[in-house]
């Protein structure tokens, strides 16, 4: 290089050091004047950034991920559901009136080791305020008992909750082989493998006959193990709105307890449930089954029973048709010893309009010792 140059290269070198060389740790500057092209200087591996996000250190020593003060971490994820219902049933509590209503949910998901899971989950909505609401189950139908929401702000009107609640919070995280889960919002069942692949239309036969499992506690610590071979084998423990203890003769736990055994065509579970929370010390027996051939159809079924020798039952079956999947269940409403006027049968066809909607009409009847109900609904439910 002609001297010319090298006296142009070496002060415009400089002058790009100077305002952050209190960062440098090393310019040598006898090779910066060696180079021919200004602008292949390379800065890069001279200096260190203290500025960098610091890493959220894990109980190793290593952070999973890196953050700034006014950011999320990259773990977050936020997921968001609405469902609109619109239907009347003929002789419901709304004499065959239309109506409309809908439901609303937000989970939040975050993970600091890459293998656990801090939920939550807020939903709202008007659903749970129509004869058809008490057939769907919408998010809020039961939360229409306001008793059950700590303080209802002034302006909101008694029976229409049309606002967000804390549905639950939970935490997931490996111990050992078991996946252990803990929370508000969390019942005895929560890890159970079952085996029921229906895809129901009405909340009713959603239960897939065995809607005694898990009992009625929503705080609990649940875990499950995987075999490996196709067993898995699951339990809880779920704690009482007034408890003297756990698991003593005066608290109001449940413990659940599973063992299932999935295959490539079928699956089966069995579960047993103790609930003290409202049934006063009443166990439940509960089995599962599905048969998933390599076909367009799976067929899936139900029974449970209790210690007074009440039962119920479940049969319903999936198919593809067209673009979408016609579903046809038929169910007991309740446990009882006498099923005569306990049916409850539905058929619904649902459709993906896109990746994040889908629209499903369906029909239901619910067998009533005076008059059987009839309901035609339809939702549209959205994902984004």
């Amino acid at each position: 290089m002609k001297l010319f140059q090298r006296l142009l290269v070496a002060p415009a070198a400089l002058g790009l050091l100077a305002p952050i060389s209190a960062n440098a740790n090393e310019v040598n500057l006898k090779e910066i004047s060696n180079y021919s092209d200004v602008e292949s200087i390379e800065f890069a591996n001279s200096f260190n950034n203290d500025l960098q996000a610091e890493n959220t250190l894990l109980a190793g020593g290593e952070g999973l991920v890196e953050t700034t003060g006014d950011s999320f971490s990259s773990t977050t994820a936020a997921s968001f559901g609405t469902t609109f219902y619109v239907g009347s049933i003929d002789e419901g509590a709304d004499n065959g009136a239309t109506t409309f209503t809908y439901d609303f949910a937000l989970d939040l998901e975050t993970s600091f080791t890459g293998e656990d899971s801090l939920e939550v989950a807020i939903i709202g909505g008007t659903a749970g305020t129509t004869a058809v609401d008490g057939v769907m189950g919408g998010d809020m139908a039961t939360l229409t008992n306001t008793s059950t929401i700590d303080t209802v702000p002034a302006d909101i009107e008694i029976g229409t909750p049309d606002y967000l609640v804390l549905d639950g919070i939970s935490y997931t995280f490996p111990l050992g082989g078991f996946t252990v889960a803990v929370g508000d919002g969390v019942g005895v069942d929560e890890l159970n493998t079952g085996a029921c692949v229906y895809s129901a239309f009405t909340d009713t036969v959603s239960d897939c006959g065995t809607g005694s499992l898990g009992g009625e506690a929503d705080s609990a610590v649940a875990a499950s193990y995987d075999f490996g071979n196709g067993f898995t084998a699951a339990a809880g423990i779920g704690f009482g709105t007034e408890t003297d203890g756990i698991l003593s003769d005066e608290d109001s736990s449940t413990i659940g307890l599973e063992v299932a055994y999935t295959a490539d065509t079928y699956a089966l579970s069995f579960a047993y449930t103790e609930d003290d929370e409202t049934a006063g010390d009443q166990s439940y027996y509960s089995i599962q089954a599905a048969f998933t051939p390599d076909a367009a159809y799976s067929i899936s079924a139900g029974f449970e029973f209790d210690d007074d020798d009440a039962d119920s039952v479940f049969v319903g079956l999936t198919t593809e048709a067209g673009p979408g999947s016609i579903s046809l269940g038929a169910s007991t409403q309740s446990l009882e010893v006498d099923q005569d006027n306990n049916y409850m049968y539905e058929l619904s066809y649902s459709y993906p309009v896109n990746d994040g909607m889908t629209i499903t009409p369906g029909a239901f009847i619910v067998e009533d010792a005076e008059e059987d109900e009839f309901g035609m609904v339809v939702t549209t439910s959205f994902s984004f």
